[in-house]
């Protein structure tokens, strides 16, 4: 039985949120990699990527997660994490991966504040290439994928909280 629970998927797909929302269910503890980088680098996401660049932060994040050794959390990475085959090996070692799948309309009326918010992506990439690039590697990470479409946080927490009990319970 793997002790953590991470959440993967975009920047506005409500990692952080519905993870909280989780653990209060699950009676875990919560960890958001964003603030741990944000924590361990006195600066916020964008500031290290104007500061150097996205690529820099993915490196940081990466050590973040490599980092961790906890039990019974649940994890919301950073919508990059996805790029460090050791870092989701890690992860993939010490929890159950699921992904928030969200479609690229509904991520697009949740950001609001694109040029702030610290997305690790290339000047010249489009937000629509990051989204559809990532897609791809949420899936070839995730034990399972929540779609999120008409559902809530707490829905979406609900479900997750359910299927994590009922797997666990039958594993006992």
């Amino acid at each position: 039985m793997k002790p953590n629970l991470t959440l993967i998927g975009m920047p506005g797909a409500g990692k952080s949120t519905v993870g909280i929302i989780l653990a209060k269910l699950l009676s875990f503890n919560f960890v958001d990699t964003d603030i741990l980088i944000q924590l361990s680098q006195q600066k916020s996401l964008q500031r290290i990527i104007d500061e150097s660049d996205h690529l820099n932060l993915r490196r940081i994040e990466e050590r973040e997660i490599l980092n961790m050794k906890v039990a019974r959390h649940v994890i919301a990475t950073g919508g990059s994490a996805v790029y460090s085959e050791p870092a989701m090996a890690h992860l993939r070692e010490i929890s159950e991966i699921t992904f928030l799948r969200v479609d690229y309309q509904e991520i697009l009326k949740r950001i609001r504040n694109f040029k702030t918010r610290g997305i690790a992506r290339s000047k010249e990439q489009s937000f629509l290439d990051l989204y559809n690039e990532r897609q791809v590697l949420y899936e070839k990470y995730a034990g399972t994928t929540i779609d999120c479409t008409g559902l809530d946080q707490e829905e979406i927490a609900g479900i997750i909280a359910r299927d994590y009990i009922q797997r666990h319970c039958q594993a006992s």
